[in-house]
């Protein structure tokens, strides 16, 4: 299959056509994928040992944030729904 005479911008070298240029990036996606680690373990994390410590952070971020909501909710609970029954007076934790 001849490529295509039109050029990519960069330099003179032709380009493939589209769906040529689709196909090969779906078969390198697919041994990428196939290449790429395992966890060794049933629930053993698959993202690198660099980003453990940032996925650790983000993750607590995102529980802080929702006992955040939940905590302002619960303060603001009879403001903002005044036809509710009170809350238990044993606090969740």
């Amino acid at each position: 299959m001849p490529a295509e005479t039109k050029t990519n911008g960069e330099d003179d070298a032709p380009t493939l056509p589209r769906p040529v240029q689709e196909h090969l990036g779906q078969k390198l996606r697919a041994a990428y994928y196939e290449a790429g680690d395992r966890p060794a373990y049933l629930g053993d994390p698959a993202i690198p040992p660099e980003l453990d410590t940032h996925v650790r952070k983000l993750e607590q971020r995102d529980r802080i944030h929702v006992k955040g909501i939940e905590a302002v909710e619960e303060a603001l609970g009879d403001i903002l729904h005044p036809d509710a029954p009170a809350p238990d007076p044993v606090r969740r934790r």
